[in-house]
Formats: C-alpha cells, structure tokens, sequence
C-alpha cells in the first residue's frame, strides 16, 4: 500500500517498491527519518529494537547502504515475528535483521510490576543504538521503563537510545524517573508529530 507520507524516506533509502505501513500503527515518518540519518551517519554496528515492524526494515536497509550493521528486534507476538519476517525477505532484508520471538514475562522492579520482554533468545551483543517502541503502553503504565534498567549493562559507551512516542505523558514520565535513576545519561526531546527522546552517556 502506498501511503505518501512515507515516499520520502522510501526514495531517501532507495526503496524500490512501497513499504507494508499502516500508519496509526507504523512508527511515524519523521521519528523513522530521525533514527535512519543517525544510523546513516554513525553507522552502527549493533542495532536493538524493543518492538519490530517498519522501523525493522527502515534500519535493515540502512545498514545494506552503510556496508555494515546488524539489527536484533525483540517482538513478543509470534504473528508480528512472521509478518517482519516476510516483509523483510520481501525487501532482500533478512540477512540484516533477526526477529526474536520474546514473549513478555512478569517483572518486578522495586514495588513495580511490569510485564517486559524474555531476554532468554537474545544474544550476547554490545549496544550501539537502541530503539524503544515497545512493548505497547496500553499493557500497564509506563510499559516502557524496564528497557533501560534491563539492557544497561550491555549499551556501548557511545550507544544512543530513541525513545518513540515520547509526547505521551508516561513516557515523558518514565524518563524523568530513568535520568534520576542513571544520572550518566544526558537527554534531548525531539518535538515531532508523536514525540521522541534520545539519550546518550
């Protein structure tokens, strides 16, 4: 399906045909141009998504014209495993990008209980850029807080964090609470049409 807000990053990338976007549920044009001129220009070589679906294909194809990189997305329903899938070998993607099923598990964090990603099928990678699109935040509130505290450990010192749909009031939330909480990290609010954070050592 064609939908004409995006032929601008499709023409960016070189996309030869029309990406699969619906777009109340595709991640917006201007946050997917954001996160695809950061990787264009740094060139990450280890990319994770927390969600997969547009944004996995965005990257995938960033990183064939950049010659290097590699995107790991954390999905936890098997349907949206499949249809990535499909749609990246749609695109000759596969290679760039693995899909890992990481269906969401109980959590506690202090008094909180969330319900966040199994990391039991996530490799043993260093974190150049992450990419916080989930999981979604009708699950419980401030869905997306574990992200930070569980990969921590595994960011590179120079990994940039983008935190989608940022204009809600619980994101704008959660990442107060992650400044306090690890103050090592500096954060910039984009003002586009859903809102994005990024956070940098």
């Amino acid at each position: 399906m064609i939908v004409p807000s995006y032929q601008s990053i499709e023409k960016k990338l070189g996309f030869d045909k029309a990406l699969h976007v619906t777009e109340h549920w595709s991640a917006a044009p201007d946050f997917l141009d954001l996160i695809s001129d950061y990787c264009l220009e740094n060139k990450p070589q280890v990319i994770v998504e927390c969600s997969s679906g547009t944004s996995s294909l965005i990257l995938s194809q960033c990183c064939r014209l950049n010659g290097i990189g590699h995107i790991y997305s954390l999905e936890n329903g098997e349907e949206f495993v499949e249809k990535t899938g499909r749609q990246l070998a749609d695109f000759y993607l596969s290679d760039y990008c693995d899909v890992i099923h990481s269906p969401l598990q109980d959590l506690c964090i202090g008094e909180d209980n969330f319900q966040w990603y199994a990391l039991d099928n996530f490799p043993d990678v260093e974190i150049d850029m992450l990419v916080i699109d989930g999981p979604p935040g009708f699950l419980q509130k401030h869905s997306r807080y574990p992200a930070l505290l569980m990969l921590k450990d595994r960011l590179a010192e120079s990994c940039a964090v983008f935190l989608d749909d940022a204009a809600r009031e619980e994101e704008q939330e959660l990442v107060k609470r992650w400044l306090v909480e690890f103050p090592e990290f500096q954060s910039e609010y984009v003002d586009n049409e859903r809102g994005c954070f990024i956070l940098k050592k």
